[in-house]
């Protein structure tokens, strides 16, 4: 049972508050999913019960909030943890080992249990979740959704009564959120009370129990899925929300590329990590000034592609020739702009305003009044002084997004841009992406977003067992 009376909270050196008097109860079994605009309070409320406010995240509150008979606010945080497990937005964040074994057995080690027990709570929980394959490996060469997988793991050797899931599709293909919904069916099936904050909606259909609505902070809605599902595509998109209808096969529709003279080439684009190969595309040819999706299960190789395209993987000798110009990987550096998965890595500045200006090649009030106009476009402008750390997932992709556009680079490559955004901040950067298309810019997006490729890209290009083939679309 999950108790949360009349909460209102507000982050440290925050003006707003994140919640307003929010009222929740969760019966034990229940599958409740909380949704709203990025911002909106989601991942306030599974930090409340998980513990992390107000052991971890510091502010100023009020209300109560009890999780099976604990007073959360007063209880040590260990102790939760071993009735809630936590499965985060980004699980490398939640990762305390370097190999895969050692992090799910992590959690029950640090809960004191004997040697034996680890053991079989390990082996029961690879078992559950079919994840043999991905054990004694280096954590760090996991793909998005293996360390997704991990993370489950992790926490289901714990044997929590709990789970708290904070964005957890926003960086997975298709295979991947299949896996992760029948780990959901397996929790639910063992009576475990889940939590979920999440965007991508249509797989959660046949999972959660009630939706939970949030705006600016305060609860609009607290109804079942079965009312829920009734909603229109336009009344969800109306309150910011991503579709409920699974997204077709899109192989229908692609028609296969003829080479252009202007054409990007790749030459050589081979690349292995010690003696295992992730890329054999060879020799190969890209449209330029286009916008490219670049898709592919989880473990492809698309990121590693795009690091070897604009020159961050020092040992890739491939290059590439623009304008019937070659460059080698350090010349692409200067050409091009990433914007990483984790968009934490490249946050350096105080606030946002600076952030957003760091890469313009100067700051003149023609640059500030266009810097102005992407904040705005992407409803960053009201957090221009906030830290970029302060603000939520989606909220940072927005922040790296804008400072991507004035740095003035030809090429610009996003790595699951829309992770963490609702439908309207899909919509607007789906958008800002085209006007950057027709500008001259060459944008490559990596994704399993099918929403954000339908609304902009004009090109996929499929990477499967290191090879990769280019659709028009």
């Amino acid at each position: 049972m999950i108790q949360i009376e009349n909460v209102s909270f507000q982050y440290n050196n925050s003006e707003k508050g994140a919640l307003k008097d929010v009222s929740i109860s969760v019966d034990k079994g229940e599958c409740v999913l909380l949704c709203g605009a990025s911002g909106c309070g989601k991942t306030t409320i599974t930090r409340l019960i998980n513990g992390l406010i107000p052991h971890f995240y510091e502010g100023e509150y009020s209300g109560n909030v009890s999780v099976y008979g604990m007073n959360v606010q007063s209880e040590e945080l260990y102790n939760i943890s071993k009735k809630v497990g936590s499965v985060f937005q980004n699980p490398r964040s939640q990762f305390f080992c370097m190999d895969t074994t050692s992090e799910v057995a992590f959690g029950c080690e640090n809960m004191g249990l004997v040697e034996n027990d680890i053991n079989e709570r390990v082996k029961l929980a690879v078992s559950e979740l079919e994840m043999e394959n991905l054990m004694d490996r280096d954590i760090f060469k996991l793909s998005g959704g293996e360390k997704q997988r991990v993370a489950c793991g992790s926490v289901t050797a714990m044997q929590p009564d709990v789970f708290v899931l904070d964005e957890p599709t926003s960086n997975l293909d298709k295979e991947s959120i299949e896996r992760l919904k029948n780990t959901l069916l397996l929790w639910k099936k063992q009576g475990k009370t889940i939590v979920i904050a999440e965007h991508r909606l249509y797989w959660l259909k046949e999972i959660c129990d009630r939706v939970v609505y949030l705006e600016h902070g305060r609860i609009m809605f607290d109804i079942t899925m079965q009312e829920f599902l009734k909603f229109s595509e336009q009344k969800l998109q109306n309150l910011g929300l991503r579709t409920m209808q699974p997204h077709c096969d899109e192989s229908s529709k692609r028609h296969e590329y003829i080479a252009k003279k202007s054409d990007i080439v790749l030459k050589n684009y081979y690349f292995s990590y010690g003696e295992k190969k992730v890329l054999e595309f060879g020799d190969m040819q890209l449209p330029k000034n286009e916008l490219i999706a670049i898709t592919g299960q989880n473990g492809a190789g698309k990121s590693t592609f795009v690091r070897c395209f604009c020159g961050l993987e020092k040992k890739f000798k491939g290059q590439t020739v623009i304008e019937e110009k070659q460059y080698k990987p350090k010349e692409m550096l200067r050409k091009c702009y990433l914007v990483m998965q984790d968009v934490n890595h490249q946050l350096f500045c105080e606030s946002v305003e600076d952030e957003v200006l760091l890469g313009a090649s100067d700051t003149g009030k023609e640059i500030q009044e266009r810097a102005r106009e992407i904040m705005q476009k992407l409803g960053i402008w009201e957090f221009r002084d906030k830290h970029p750390m302060s603000l939520s997932g989606g909220q940072k992709q927005r922040v790296a997004i804008a400072s991507s556009v004035l740095a003035e680079k030809e090429i610009l490559i996003f790595d699951e841009p829309t992770s963490g955004l609702d439908y309207c901040h899909m919509v607007s950067t789906a958008q800002l992406f085209k006007e950057l298309r027709d500008m001259g810019k060459s944008i490559f997006i990596i994704t399993h977003d099918r929403e954000l490729i339908e609304r902009c890209c004009n090109y996929e290009l499929y990477v499967a067992d290191r090879q990769a083939i280019l659709y028009g679309l």
